[in-house]
């Protein structure tokens, strides 16, 4: 009964906290299209100026050029989960504040999955669904890395660890509003999220009146969640249930 106790306070006190953050900072919402023009412009750029063997070099800029968008979306949601609020200077900062922690963090999890490449000849026939397996395992255990990233001061391969230990303690308040949100999302935009470090929904340039309509209003229940997920980490993260338990009586 307390687990279920539990359960409502925390996901009505990160509901009301979000709405508050949203509305204060409903720009956030924008940012979507923003990381999409930056992407694809980098990518053409950069397509013309490394081509052919060079393609190899063009592969890192545009995965450093990733880890500052994940960055910067990062530095506004810590703005906003412990300020609430962000301003355009904090736009400006946030490619590069949590630059180093987001590429060693990737850079963990792409060495892992060269390992895992590399063992795909052992699974024979059943790699496929085996590499399956371990991505889904990889997006539920370790969903709320990016909120580690920007609430804790962790170094990357803690950042894992902590997270990982998080998600032990806390899977029950953290993955079935997760799974809720996910399922509006898809039901609206027809898009899964299956990133850990998404920093919206996609914009794919159709700019038909229906698809644009679609596209506001799963990127605005996005920007919510990822508010939302900010508050709800930084409730379980800095208490026992027991002590929140003792807060919602008073």
């Amino acid at each position: 009964m307390d687990v279920i106790k539990d359960f409502i306070y925390v996901n009505k006190h990160s509901f009301k906290k979000a709405s508050v953050g949203l509305s204060k900072n409903y720009l956030i919402i924008l940012t979507g299209i923003a990381y999409s023009l930056i992407s694809l412009l980098a990518f053409n750029i950069l397509g013309i100026a490394f081509a052919g063997p060079l393609s190899i070099i063009r592969g890192f800029i545009l995965y450093f050029i990733q880890s500052t968008i994940i960055s910067n979306y990062l530095y506004l949601l810590f703005n906003i989960v412990n300020y609430n609020r962000f301003t355009l200077n904090d736009f400006k900062q946030g490619f590069m504040y949590f630059i180093w922690k987001v590429y060693g963090v990737l850079f963990i999890i792409y060495v892992a999955q060269l390992l895992l490449s590399a063992l795909n000849s052992f699974f024979g026939p059943n790699a496929s669904l085996i590499n399956f397996i371990i991505q889904i395992g990889i997006l539920v255990l370790l969903n709320p890395l990016p909120e580690t990233i920007y609430l804790k001061g962790y170094m990357p391969q803690d950042t894992l660890l902590y997270t990982f230990d998080f998600m032990k303690e806390n899977w029950l308040n953290w993955v079935v509003p997760n799974i809720i949100f996910y399922l509006i999302i898809y039901f609206i935009s027809g898009q899964l999220i299956t990133d850990l470090f998404a920093t919206g929904i996609s914009f794919r340039f159709n700019y038909s009146p229906v698809y644009i309509l679609r596209y506001l209003l799963a990127q605005t229940i996005f920007s919510f969640m990822m508010i939302y997920r900010g508050y709800l980490y930084r409730l379980l993260s800095t208490s026992t249930m027991r002590k929140r338990m003792f807060m919602n009586r008073y």
